[in-house]
């Protein structure tokens, strides 16, 4: 009895471990499907093409590393990725989307790359099968350092220039530009000046142009000395300063100097015109007294030669004509001496005032301008004042009129004709 007791006890057991085994079984299987069917919903919500964790903004410090993996919702396998616009140095790798940079130094300091500048970075990814299934979008990168660069100053020309008043200088106010640019440009000077252009920023061109009156007669050595300073200033007010030197000579107003000089040469013209009418007179009388006394002369010997040929005549009365005659002639003389004296004085000065004229034509020719601007003008109108004062001097007795009713064409045409020319041509002896 007990034995068959103990053989059903012993089914019973195993009946039950069977149950139980079946049981876990069938609640596995279960479990399994429910999870199957929640990450098939998961997968049937998550449809939409999008990168699971795309930084929009990365800030990345000088020498240091970036190393982030994007990823999507899909399978990476079927898709590559890309960049445009990129900074130097910035990666992408094309299966997996590990986007890899290191910021080395040598990108700014040879300019790069730039500190504190925001680099906006286009970032895409595309279906290999499906062209029509992709992503376009950005990100931004900016690069930092705590290491200070000062951003400089750097005018275009040397520290110290050299110019004459009238002249114009110009240079550009260039940068230098360190951890943060300069953004601003400040200018002032030792001493106020006007009509200038006016620096506010990188590459502005500084132009001035001293007057004529800038250096005064109490200036030593007559210059000037101007000191220009250029301030720069960034974001975070650090300050840079930059100073040019500028010595201003003393120099020549040449429009002033050139009104001057025709002022001159107009005194020069008229005159020259004066001393040629006045040696048209001059020649003119002694011309006229010369024929008179040559009409003289001609008397004087037709009366001597009648009388020397009436004294051979046969006839009384002839020959005391011929006695008569020559003395006739020889009473001429001193009335010649009378009406007609001669005129040396009137001789000499008009060869000297045709001299002089010459002289001061000369004068005009060897000092006119060269150029638009003779630099000599100051010494060619001492020279010119020089010589007009000394030949006014030389002159002072030589009675000056105004030309009258002559032109200057005829008083040129005079002047220069061949016979006056011979007969006050210098003789060698």
């Amino acid at each position: 009895m007990m034995k068959s007791y103990s053989v059903t006890l012993y089914f019973l057991f195993i009946i039950l471990g069977i149950l139980s085994t079946t049981t876990a079984f069938s609640q596995d299987t279960t479990h399994r499907q429910f999870n199957s069917s929640l990450d098939s919903l998961k997968m049937s919500q998550d449809t939409v093409f999008r990168i699971r964790n795309l930084n929009p903004y990365f800030t990345l410090h000088v020498d240091s590393t970036l190393n982030y993996k994007l990823e999507i919702n899909k399978d990476p396998s079927k898709y590559f990725w890309f960049l445009k616009n990129s900074p130097v140095g910035l990666k992408i790798n094309k299966d997996n989307g590990l986007l890899t940079f290191k910021a080395e130094k040598s990108y700014f300091l040879s300019g790069k790359l730039k500190f504190d500048y925001e680099y906006k970075v286009n970032i895409g990814v595309q279906n290999l099968i499906d062209p029509k299934e992709r992503i376009d979008t950005s990100f931004t990168i900016l690069f930092f350092t705590t290491e200070i660069t000062p951003s400089r100053l750097k005018p275009s020309v040397s520290n110290t220039l050299y110019i004459e008043e009238g002249d114009t200088i110009s240079f550009k106010v260039e940068c230098e530009t360190g951890s943060f640019p300069i953004e601003e440009i400040t200018f002032f000077s030792n001493i106020p000046i006007k009509n200038f252009s006016l620096v506010r920023k990188c590459d502005d061109e500084f132009t001035w142009s001293p007057g004529y009156d800038f250096v005064k007669e109490t200036d030593s050595a007559k210059q000037k000395m101007l000191l220009l300073n250029f301030v720069g200033i960034t974001k975070f007010f650090a300050r840079d300063t930059s100073v040019v030197k500028i010595y201003v000579k003393d120099a020549l107003n040449y429009p002033v100097a050139l009104r001057d000089y025709e002022k001159i040469a107009k005194s020069y013209s008229t005159y020259i015109l004066q001393l040629k009418y006045s040696f048209v007179q001059l020649d003119k009388k002694v011309k006229k007294t010369k024929k008179t006394r040559t009409s003289f002369d001609l008397t004087t010997a037709t009366t001597a030669l009648g009388g020397t040929v009436l004294s051979s005549a046969t006839g009384s009365s002839a020959q005391t004509a011929g006695k008569i005659l020559p003395s006739a002639g020889v009473a001429l003389v001193p009335v010649k001496e009378t009406v007609a004296p001669p005129m040396n004085a009137e001789q000499n000065s008009a060869s000297l005032v045709r001299s002089s004229i010459k002289r001061l034509e000369y004068i005009m020719r060897e000092n006119g301008l060269v150029g638009e601007k003779d630099m000599d003008i100051a010494k060619k109108m001492a020279k010119m004042w020089d010589e007009l004062k000394q030949t006014q001097i030389q002159l002072i007795d030589v009675p000056i009129d105004e030309p009258g009713s002559m032109t200057e064409e005829q008083l040129n045409e005079y002047f220069n004709s061949p016979k006056v020319n011979k007969k006050y041509r210098l003789k060698s002896r």
